[in-house]
């Protein structure tokens, strides 16, 4: 038994104003001032960052 199209489509969301997006983008920007961005970066992250810049040092001075 075959499905109808109708069935088989994903329904259309509405779209948000520009205002709702706007609002919205201050307040998750204000949760994440409020939560990450004031957080340390861990040390095998700043491990990771630093061989990452290594690397990109080397490959500089190849060329």
């Amino acid at each position: 038994m075959s499905q109808s199209r109708e069935s088989t489509q994903e329904p259309i969301l509405p779209a948000l104003c520009t205002e709702a997006q706007h609002r919205l983008g201050r307040t998750l920007r204000s949760f994440y001032e409020r939560t990450v961005d004031g957080q340390p970066i861990p040390l095998d992250q700043v491990d990771l960052l630093l061989r990452l810049r290594h690397r990109e040092r080397e490959l500089q001075r190849q060329r």
